[in-house]
């Protein structure tokens, strides 16, 4: 071998292990979506398998949401006082087992069970995900780059579940929905373990339970709630009762903060207004592309007959557009800066959203497709700057921290996008006259986000300034 060659092996060689930590950490965060997603076209076929009741077929879809957005706050804490990649692991090993649980349940109360432990190993996972990237990328472009793929996972997962589940179910059977988890997890795991280096930890970090509890509770309680409202309407005593225990317990989680001598969000990292305003512009993005997808899937089903492969198929346009988004986000991020990618994105969401809205009633589908992929291209786009925002905002010690409150305030923007979408549905003067009514609400939820963008999302000369401010320590120890 030249010397020429080898140094071209050696840096090929370099180049795939510079992207194992990303496949690693994207095969398991594309796993906890997917799994929010794909049980929605088995769980007909799964209640007439179990002989199901209705009850029980809600718990077996929402139980695991619930649980993992209630332990989202909890599993980031536990990712900066005992190492992201260790938290991480044991979410992978816990998904991956109760996945297989979930696959061999004999009986309704099991599976519900199985997909509780689920909704724990995807808490514990999620906000370690971005924590782990944040520690193997630290160069500003491959990190962006990193952010951008991890965040395209989740597009893809949301718009792919409905395809990949209807494909596993009419072919393997609804088990198989849950088998295909644990190659992939035990992937993720070797991978995680071979080639993402150990976190640092903070073992003198207190964890503090009462809020801890109190976030569980809130967030638990307001995703469930927002789950019923769907479905039972939005003045029913129980979503009313839901709603009003979630506030309390958000205010008990504000007056712990104040009086805990060791918060688990500290008010100086709040005073901060990226990390005040990013995790808000998180719930509006999600809230308008998770409801539009909802949305869209149960009018392609019931209003135009489409199966769930051709619904799969119908909404796969938007996944194509969420991965070349993220994709050209993160080469463009350090020629603009993040704000203009947030902003434009968001701007092209609301055009995408208010076009189907204007489409009328019962649109051609060609006419359907340009908002779908809009809404799609433009979600993506604006989510690798707002996860660089938030990741780049947060000192190091609490990454784990921002990872779960940015992420946490997304899951309740997709539990309050479906949830309102399904309710519009059910209650508007028609069908076609509340889906359009819900992506006008989407429409107005990207305008929004556009402009809390402009606020609170830094100019390009502003981060630059930032990233000079945490690398003089640095540079100066060294000295």
């Amino acid at each position: 071998m030249t010397a020429g060659e080898g140094a071209y092996a050696a840096g090929g060689a370099a180049e795939r292990r510079s992207a194992a930590p990303l496949l690693a950490v994207c095969a398991g965060y594309f796993m906890v979506i997917l799994d929010v997603t794909i049980i929605n076209v088995a769980v007909p076929v799964v209640g007439r398998d179990l002989s199901a009741s209705l009850t029980g077929i809600q718990w077996i879809t929402d139980g695991y949401t619930v649980v993992f957005a209630g332990l989202l706050m909890t599993g980031g804490a536990l990712g900066d006082r005992l190492g992201n990649r260790r938290v991480f692991c044991w979410g992978v090993l816990v998904f991956t087992a109760s996945s297989a649980a979930c696959a061999f349940a004999p009986g309704t109360a099991f599976l519900i069970g199985a997909r509780l432990a689920e909704g724990l190993g995807a808490a514990l996972i999620v906000p370690g995900s971005l924590a782990l990237l944040q520690q193997a990328y630290p160069q500003p472009a491959a990190r962006k780059r990193a952010f951008g793929l991890w965040g395209s996972m989740a597009g893809i997962a949301a718009s792919a579940g409905p395809l990949l589940g209807g494909v596993l179910v009419s072919t393997v059977g609804w088990r198989s929905v849950f088998l295909i988890n644990l190659p992939v997890g035990a992937a993720c795991l070797l991978l995680t373990l071979r080639h993402v280096a150990p976190s640092p930890r903070h073992g003198t970090r207190a964890l503090d339970w009462p809020a801890q509890c109190a976030v569980m509770a809130a967030v638990a309680l307001l995703t469930g709630a927002l789950n019923e409202a769907g479905r039972r309407g939005w003045t029913d005593p129980a979503v009313l009762a839901g709603l009003g225990l979630a506030v309390l317990a958000a205010l008990a989680f504000v007056l712990r903060e104040r009086l805990a001598h060791a918060p688990a969000l500290p008010p100086s990292l709040l005073r901060s207004r990226e990390l005040r305003g990013t995790p808000v512009i998180g719930l509006l993005f999600n809230f308008a592309f998770y409801g539009m997808v909802f949305t869209a899937s149960l009018y392609f089903q019931h209003q135009r007959g489409f199966s769930a492969l051709a619904t799969g198929l119908a909404l796969f346009p938007a996944v194509v557009m969420t991965t070349f988004a993220s994709v050209l986000s993160a080469r463009l991020a350090h020629r603009t800066g993040d704000r203009p990618l947030v902003v434009s994105g968001m701007l092209l969401g609301a055009l995408g959203l208010a076009g189907w809205a204007a489409a009328g009633a019962d649109p051609d589908y060609a006419l359907l497709v340009v908002p779908m992929m809009a809404a799609g291209f433009g979600t993506s786009f604006a989510l690798t700057g707002a996860t660089a925002t938030v990741m780049g905002a947060a000192p190091a010690a609490y990454s784990g921290a921002a990872s779960a409150l940015f992420n946490t305030t997304r899951q309740i923007g997709s539990a309050t996008g479906v949830a309102l979408g399904g309710s519009l549905l059910a209650t508007g003067a028609g069908y076609e006259a509340g889906l359009r009514t819900s992506m006008a609400v989407g429409a107005l939820a990207y305008l929004t986000a556009a402009a809390l963008a402009w606020l609170c999302v830094p100019a390009k000369q502003e981060q630059q300034e930032q990233q000079e401010e945490q690398e003089q320590p640095g540079q100066q120890g060294r000295g």
